[in-house]
């Protein structure tokens, strides 16, 4: 198994991807919180689970030392764990997914009259729009926009 890219991690440790990004970050946690299993059911070795890595990397998201740290333990673990390997290599496609915008979008806008600025995509985030008030005839049910006085 190729390791997690240093990248990914730094990324989704620094909230890349919204959502997903933290809905994916948080299931690396769950997936290295999981107990060791080791081939052939003996004792767990003397090696780091991630945890401690995870943390420290969530700490501080922009250190790249810290990010290759978490690196190095997933995969001594994904090299001993077949259960951790398997997970790791389903978690890895999906956080890939979501920090490369991979994946399936659909916009609707429904409802009548919309004003003001309609944003049509996906991952958005802090955005800001300066837009004129809506006209206060149009607010009113049943109104129509204001005409211009001669």
């Amino acid at each position: 198994m190729d390791p997690v890219s240093v990248g990914l991690l730094a990324a989704l440790a620094g909230g890349a991807g919204g959502e997903l990004g933290r809905q994916a970050w948080a299931g690396l946690g769950a997936l290295v919180r999981r107990p060791f299993r080791r081939e052939g059911g003996g004792q767990a070795p003397a090696v780091s689970s991630g945890e401690a890595e995870l943390v420290r990397l969530a700490g501080d998201p922009g250190d790249q030392g810290r990010a290759q740290v978490l690196s190095t333990a997933l995969a001594v673990r994904a090299a001993l764990d077949e259960d951790f390997r398997t997970g790791l290599a389903a978690w890895q496609e999906q956080a890939a997914r979501v920090t490369t915008g991979d994946g399936a979008v659909v916009n609707t806008v429904s409802g009548g009259t919309q004003y003001g600025p309609v944003v049509q995509g996906r991952d958005f985030s802090n955005l800001t729009f300066t837009s004129p008030p809506i006209p206060p005839s149009a607010g009113a049910p049943g109104g129509s926009p204001a005409t211009p006085e001669r």
